[in-house]
């Protein structure tokens, strides 16, 4: 009987392996290989994807964040509000800029409580930066209340989020910007790194454009001080191979997702929830268990791998001491970082595999 993993990436190209490898040969021979016609027609179909104006291909998710933020001239001295069980990676998009992150907890959804952003805002508040965590959206209508309210931008972090939905829009077109990872394990993953931005503002797009290529516009006259953060030839056309595939991708995980939320039951395990309003294209399917480190343990002894997402939260990173945090202070996030377990997902995993998965889960 065969180890069972938490993901894998290559039954995904095994199964459009000849559209891939011909994408791949085509840019190979057409002899251009950064910012052609692979990444405009990609950012053209992404924006369609997503509903947006427009898009601008960066070369990670990281960098679409950090990005972000200096282009809305967020910096020293300000803040913005972020979930305080985010991956470390949105959080440093906020301070890379040495801006200040102001942590709130999340809610039984696994994502910011909207509730308490408010009590969080202060005068240096010049952001929310909304994480649509595993693949489900946070409460934009709640979100976006807010932000008008008080006057502030939003940023939403769609690394884990490609094509689900809050109501009737995809997640990245409520804020000002949609900051998107095609690292290869998300929903569009690509062969590599990669990411992108969604806008439909298209002085902030074409702020985008110019800072990723040296601060260019013009090869040679340098406009700013930008990066290289260029989404490269060949990863966006496999992009594109991808993303004409996604939504059969995401239908497979929901199948997937339905089948272990209908047939786990062990009192011991607390399945995710969907928030009502939202869908979730489950980059992830996290369990909560007060006894996860035995449950994760009892699986590998049953060849099933799991992974943690997030054994530590932000704020309790070495990266951030200087922030001045100490273990208790984000009680909610410390208890989730203690208890969360993803469970095997990915696409082309079989019927079988999902079934001893079930078991293992049950008879723990």
């Amino acid at each position: 009987m065969s180890r069972i993993k938490a993901n894998r990436m290559d039954l995904t190209y095994e199964r459009y392996r000849d559209e891939f490898e011909a994408r791949a040969l085509s840019v190979l021979r057409s002899g251009w290989y950064i910012l052609g016609h692979e990444v405009e027609a990609f950012e053209k179909e992404w924006a369609s994807y997503t509903g947006s104006k427009y898009c601008v291909g960066l070369a990670s998710g990281l960098d679409a964040l950090w990005i972000s933020f200096r282009i809305l001239n967020i910096g020293q001295g300000d803040e913005v509000i972020v979930c305080s069980n985010a991956y470390i990676a949105c959080v440093m998009g906020i301070t890379i800029n040495g801006a200040t992150p102001v942590f709130v907890e999340p809610d039984i959804y696994d994502n910011i409580d909207a509730e308490k952003i408010e009590e969080k805002i202060t005068g240096r508040t010049k952001a929310i930066l909304a994480v649509h965590l595993y693949g489900q959206c946070c409460d934009m209508d709640r979100i976006m209340s807010i932000a008008a309210k008080h006057k502030l931008k939003v940023v939403e972090d769609c690394a884990q989020s490609h094509g689900n939905h809050w109501k009737d829009k995809k997640a990245g077109t409520f804020g000002d910007i949609g900051c998107f990872s095609f690292y290869p394990s998300k929903g569009c993953g690509a062969f590599g790194d990669g990411g992108a931005i969604v806008t439909d503002d298209s002085s902030l797009a074409e702020k985008f454009r110019i800072f990723r290529n040296y601060g260019s516009e013009k090869r040679y006259y340098n406009m700013v001080v930008g990066a290289n953060s260029r989404l490269d030839e060949i990863q966006a056309g496999l992009l594109r191979v991808k993303l004409s595939h996604l939504d059969e991708l995401n239908a497979e995980r929901v199948r997937i997702a339905d089948r272990y939320s209908a047939e786990i039951d062990n009192p011991a395990v607390t399945l995710p929830k969907v928030r009502p309003g939202a869908d979730s294209s489950w980059h992830q399917y996290v369990i909560h268990c007060e006894r996860r480190d035995e449950l994760k343990e009892y699986l590998s002894e049953h060849d099933i791998d799991s992974i943690i997402h997030y054994p530590i939260p932000p704020h309790l990173q070495e990266a951030y001491r200087y922030l001045g945090y100490k273990k208790g202070d984000l009680p909610v996030a410390e208890k989730y970082a203690d208890e969360v377990l993803s469970l095997p997902m990915y696409n082309g995993m079989t019927v079988e595999d999902q079934q001893r998965v079930i078991e293992a889960i049950n008879r723990f």
